[in-house]
């Protein structure tokens, strides 16, 4: 893993937010946005088009590659309006998509870009567990090796109690 620059000069720290349909990625988007504002920075939204089924189809991979390269523009529109809606206009946004198992590649594209600094998670309101993503990374084979801090977000918190604790 390469050091971390994201403090040296000609670099700028960066706060990691992965890009999915889940309620609790706003909590998570919202929550950086207002640390960047507070403390300085940018956002990266990263989306993952993680394998289907049929990878063993070349024509099925390459629809099915196509299909979430634009839902990964469409979700990259939407939270760039949910932080205009939110007075988050002025941030700087940077859109990442990647190929691959979601938690590899949140590795791969920190070890990739020495200025991110943090990952910022949402936690699922849903009473079965934290979400997916969070538990993969919390109990999984990356648990304690994680190559920078990770910011859990409560998933129920509004935009206003998240803007007082940021």
């Amino acid at each position: 893993m390469k050091q971390r620059r994201s403090f040296e000069a000609g670099h700028r720290r960066k706060f990691l937010l992965v890009v999915d349909d889940s309620s609790e990625a706003e909590s998570a988007l919202y929550y950086a946005a207002s640390r960047i504002t507070r403390s300085s920075g940018s956002l990266v939204l990263l989306y993952v088009i993680q394998p289907g089924e049929y990878q063993h189809w070349a024509g099925v991979r390459q629809v099915q590659i196509e299909e979430e390269t634009n839902k990964a523009k469409a979700m990259f529109r939407l939270f760039r309006r949910k932080l205009q809606l939110a007075g988050f206009e002025q941030l700087d946004v940077e859109d990442v998509v990647r190929e691959g198992e979601l938690a590899d590649e949140i590795v791969k594209h920190i070890a990739d870009d020495e200025d991110v600094a943090i990952l910022v998670l949402g936690a699922s309101v849903e009473a079965v567990g934290p979400g997916p993503l969070v538990a993969s990374l919390a109990a999984g084979k990356l648990a304690g090796g994680f190559p920078v801090p990770v910011t859990v977000v409560p998933g129920q918190l509004s935009l206003e109690d998240i803007k007082a604790l940021a």
